[in-house]
């Protein structure tokens, strides 16, 4: 991924969040308003999660490309077969880099809900 924003948050069955993650540039990473950004781009997020749903039920995809629109924010998703879903907020379009990286995210998913000697705790 290149010079643009990007947060990225997994949400859970319940629609709460199990991580999140922001990527800004280092130019934006000392901004006053970076927590405002942070709870804004949240609601972007949560708001997004109604169109999620609908399209992982019209695509046997587990990407769903770009899903919403919000001011300068593209809102990108990814939905796991046991329907956790990966959700990425954008400020430039990058389809390719952003599969990718879903793809990554998601292989190192399986490999640690896999794995009985980890102990970290995904509540879905």
């Amino acid at each position: 991924m290149s010079g643009g924003s990007y947060y990225f948050v997994i949400v859970g069955h319940h629609d709460n969040p199990v991580f999140e993650m922001d990527f800004m540039p280092s130019a934006k990473a000392n901004d006053p308003k970076r927590e405002d950004h942070r709870h804004l781009n949240q609601f972007i997020a949560h708001a997004s999660l109604d169109l999620v749903d609908e399209q992982m039920w019209t695509t046997n995809n587990m990407y769903l490309k770009m899903v919403d629109k919000f001011n300068e924010w593209f809102v990108s998703a990814f939905v796991t077969a046991s329907r956790m879903r990966f959700v990425m907020l954008h400020d430039e379009k990058n389809e390719d880099g952003i599969k990718n990286f879903f793809q990554e995210i998601y292989e190192t998913y399986v490999k640690v809900r896999t794995d009985s000697h980890k102990t970290i705790a995904f509540t879905s």
